[in-house]
């Protein structure tokens, strides 16, 4: 349920009346836009008198919330979510790049590809350090190493970080980790998810191999219930029937998502698409229907990349799809 309160309501007022709310039991989710402030009543709002509320002079309309996401809804916070991570916005018409290799190997290999995606116009370095992978014997990622290497190259290029976590018990280690990531593979797991709504630290998640948008929103409800807000939707591909490529890019997610919820949401043509020579287009194709970002996958030598090497755009072939992507955006801005 939400409350619709008309503007110039003075703040005593809204006071007073979140306190009556809360002391029947209901959690309360403020949400204050340009022109009106909107009340979420989260919980067994059953018992509230719906025309008292009605008939309050500051009140303009009681709503009821059809979706089970109340936070994430649109209905509860009409304005889009913008992310801030250092200098980099996420969200509310500012458009992120996140570039790096899917798995850190070395220091020189991340310092290399970090100074070089900088100098292309990325503003967060991405790199795996834990890495969930199909085969218990392929390369697992360098682990607590890998995000010291992170570290040292945030410190040399500026670039805020995003890593992936794969186990709350990792948390302590992901200090200077500046946005978390949880991967499709954890987009349901509730336990790891309630643990990163209790941290003050933007989080991405990734859509599941084979989940609707109504179960993504719900998983990112799992960790705004716990007081994180910070929460930032990424389509990167489903399971389909479809054979030749690695997934299928559901880009109509994009402008769907942003339909029903607030929060930013950028796309991932690599692992999408699992082939190099369809991530530029994917990733025009991003910026064009309303992503909010793209998270590329860049290595300085992908032939010999431990980790998903035939996805990965080399920093040439990156330097010129940011000033692709640029243009795209130029002209729907225009």
């Amino acid at each position: 349920m939400i409350v619709v309160l008309k503007p110039q309501t003075t703040q005593d007022k809204i006071d007073h009346l979140v306190g009556w709310l809360n002391n029947q039991g209901i959690q309360i989710h403020l949400s204050v836009g340009s022109e009106y402030t909107i009340i979420g009543l989260i919980g067994n709002t059953d018992k509230v008198d719906v025309e008292l509320l009605e008939s309050l002079d500051m009140v303009m309309a009681v709503r009821r919330v059809g979706e089970p996401f109340k936070q994430c809804s649109r209905m509860f916070h009409p304005e889009d979510t913008v992310i801030t991570v250092g200098n980099a916005k996420i969200g509310g018409g500012n458009f992120c790049m996140i570039a790096g290799p899917c798995s850190v190997e070395s220091e020189a290999q991340i310092l290399e590809v970090a100074q070089k995606v900088k100098a292309s116009g990325a503003h967060i370095l991405r790199g795996g350090a834990f890495k969930p992978r199909t085969s218990p014997y392929a390369f697992q990622g360098l682990r607590a190493e890998g995000l010291t290497l992170l570290s040292e190259a945030k410190r040399v290029t500026g670039l805020p970080l995003i890593s992936e976590i794969m186990n709350v018990n990792h948390l302590p280690l992901f200090e200077d980790v500046d946005i978390i990531q949880v991967g499709a593979r954890n987009m349901q797991n509730f336990d790891l998810l309630q643990e990163l709504g209790h941290i003050n630290k933007p989080i991405l998640l990734k859509r599941g191999l084979a989940n609707t948008l109504k179960e993504l929103l719900m998983s990112a409800e799992y960790i705004m219930a716990g007081g994180n807000e910070q929460v930032i939707l990424c389509e990167r591909g489903i399971r389909t029937f479809e054979t030749y490529t690695r997934n299928t890019l559901d880009l109509s997610a994009v402008p769907k998502l942003h339909e029903i919820s607030h929060l930013p949401v950028v796309v991932d043509p690599s692992h999408a698409t699992g082939e190099v020579k369809l991530v530029p287009s994917m990733a025009l194709a991003a910026a064009a229907c309303g992503a909010d970002g793209l998270m590329v996958e860049v290595h300085n030598d992908p032939a010999h990349a431990r980790c998903d090497g035939a996805q990965s755009l080399t920093p040439e072939q990156f330097n010129k799809l940011a000033a692709q992507v640029r243009a795209v955006l130029e002209v729907i801005r225009s």
